[in-house]
């Protein structure tokens, strides 16, 4: 993975079942009943339609990379991206266990679980492998 330390995400009811699903090595992202559209980040009401009736949905974790940066005056340096999921939701994210010269837009990646400095899992991604 990366030598990168990660802070501990803030917890509330609200991402309780979220952070809970990635110790256990699942994605979620919530999607509305009422409207049928998956949001990330998770929260209550649905940001499309205001509707309080949402559910969890476990991702597949895989997804594309629609924007990134790489931090290269970090140490150690870093990537930093915008990840759309297949599900259509986009999160940010970091790029681990890849060469950052060959990083792209449109290049296919996958979740992978790292550690944040209190053992919190959290979601990083990697390049795709075998897809």
């Amino acid at each position: 993975m990366s030598d990168r330390i990660y802070p501990d995400p803030t917890i509330n009811l609200e991402t309780e079942c979220y952070w809970q699903a990635a110790n256990d090595g699942k994605l979620l992202v919530k999607s509305c009943n009422a409207c049928g559209k998956a949001h990330f980040y998770p929260r209550a009401i649905c940001p499309e339609c205001g509707s309080p009736d949402t559910t969890w949905t476990e991702a597949t974790g895989r997804g594309r990379i629609y924007t990134y940066s790489v931090m290269r005056r970090a140490d150690p340096p870093y990537a930093i991206a915008y990840v759309t999921l297949d599900e259509g939701v986009t999160m940010m994210s970091n790029i681990v266990e890849a060469d950052f010269d060959n990083l792209s837009v449109d290049m296919a990646v996958e979740v992978m679980f790292g550690q944040t400095e209190g053992g919190q899992a959290l979601p990083l991604f990697r390049p795709a492998r075998g897809i």
